[in-house]
């Protein structure tokens, strides 16, 4: 961990600060502006559409302007679109909360990239370890979102108009902190001499997107996230179903997002022991845990221990897919190929947003728990089947020494 790596890790939290306040209001917010029940998680919905929306402007910024401006536009796109928030709220103008989130999304899909930008920073060596220890960063936003969430909603008369207020600060702040990060150049696509050296050749983004790795990588990578927004987005609204308070749901949000982060200081050196099959393949059990505790009843211990599971198990399967994909394109080749993880990740997560809202209003939690047990089956199968297919790729190989 050098110097711009805990910069960065600092930015990932701040960057997690704002998404999970996100979380823990603009559901509950939703709930009290929308016009019928079942848009409660609009608002929610409209941050991860807005951050597909913007996946490719994104890789195009990035690839203009580099990682350092690229971000730093970002995070001033989250300034606008706090403060556009607390106006909706003030005038209880639903669409245009919707809207704002929509504009939301562009920093939602720009500090997506931070994880891939850790692993630059590292080098070849030790971007395990980087990608897993910045990720760590978010322990910030595990503290801080929940506890702002519930210092700025009764801050003004407006519930949780301050809340936004603050997301604006906090969004400033990691512009700031981005300014002293010196990012790596961007990888050249011209020979470093043009007599001698060969032209560097692009794939095409099906060739690259073909490849059983990067597949599986995307694919566990979008499921793992998409499952646990669709229970992460629903619980403050389950939890006030079954009468606890917002405190509760704070409590549980914040212990959820511990789980999300904490284990980034060890996972990274998992990984370097036993690989990122067998680290996803652990996480995909501790989602069929977190489903089976979720099952078992309504209490606030219940709710924490299944939130905690969650946590931790999309932390391996998540960190293990990124490791996973850093294999499976050339550097002249990672705008695209980090544009497409992003995009699978967050067309995933706009289902789910909205998936969660209906299906916590009209059918309830359980419904809600039975309806993961799929995509979860689907991410242990993509994983079991890496892992055979790496086993044949390897078994000639050994027959043949």
């Amino acid at each position: 961990m050098n110097r711009p790596l805990w910069l960065l890790a600092l930015c990932q939290g701040l960057f997690l600060t704002n998404n999970v306040t996100f979380i823990a209001i603009n559901g509950l917010v939703g709930w009290s502006l929308a016009p019928l029940g079942w848009m409660a998680t609009l608002p929610v919905m409209g941050y991860v559409v807005g951050g597909a929306l913007a996946t490719g402007l994104v890789a195009r910024s990035q690839r203009l302007w580099g990682r350092q401006r690229a971000f730093m536009l970002g995070a001033a796109v989250a300034v606008g679109a706090a403060l556009l928030c607390a106006w909706a709220v003030a005038t209880k103008n639903f669409w245009l909360l919707c809207a704002a989130t929509v504009i939301a999304g562009y920093y939602n899909a720009n500090a997506g990239l931070y994880r891939f930008a850790a692993a630059e920073l590292a080098g070849p060596s030790g971007r395990d370890r980087a990608v897993s220890l910045v990720m760590a960063g978010g322990l910030l936003g595990a503290v801080a979102g929940p506890n702002l969430a519930a210092f700025g909603r009764d801050l003004m008369s407006v519930p949780f108009a301050a809340a936004y207020l603050l997301l604006a600060a906090v969004a400033a702040l990691a512009m700031a902190v981005l300014a002293f990060v010196p990012f790596p150049e961007q990888p050249s696509k011209k020979p470093t001499n043009a007599s001698t050296d060969p032209p560097l050749i692009e794939r095409s983004l099906w060739q690259i997107a073909r490849q059983p790795v990067f597949a599986v990588a995307a694919l566990t990578g979008a499921l793992s996230y998409g499952v646990m927004n669709l229970l992460m987005a629903a619980t403050p609204m389950a939890m006030q179903q079954c009468g606890l308070p917002f405190s509760d749901a704070a409590f549980v949000l914040e212990w959820h997002v511990i789980g999300m982060f904490a284990p980034g200081f060890f996972t990274g050196h998992l990984i370097q022991r036993w690989g990122a099959l067998w680290v996803m393949g652990l996480g995909v059990l501790l989602y069929a845990a977190c489903i089976g505790v979720a099952l078992s009843g309504l209490g606030l211990q219940q709710f924490w221990l299944a939130l905690l599971l969650l946590g931790v198990g999309w932390n391996f399967v998540f960190t293990g897919s990124t490791t996973l994909s850093l294999g499976s394109y050339a550097p002249q080749e990672r705008d695209r190929a980090q544009g497409l993880l992003n995009f699978s990740v967050f067309a995933t997560l706009a289902v789910s947003s909205l998936a969660s809202g209906v299906l916590v209003t009209t059918r309830g939690w359980e419904t809600l728990q039975l309806g993961s047990v799929l995509p979860v089956l689907v991410m242990g199968l993509a994983v079991l089947g890496l892992g055979w297919w790496r086993w044949r790729q390897a078994k000639p190989s050994a027959s043949v020494a």
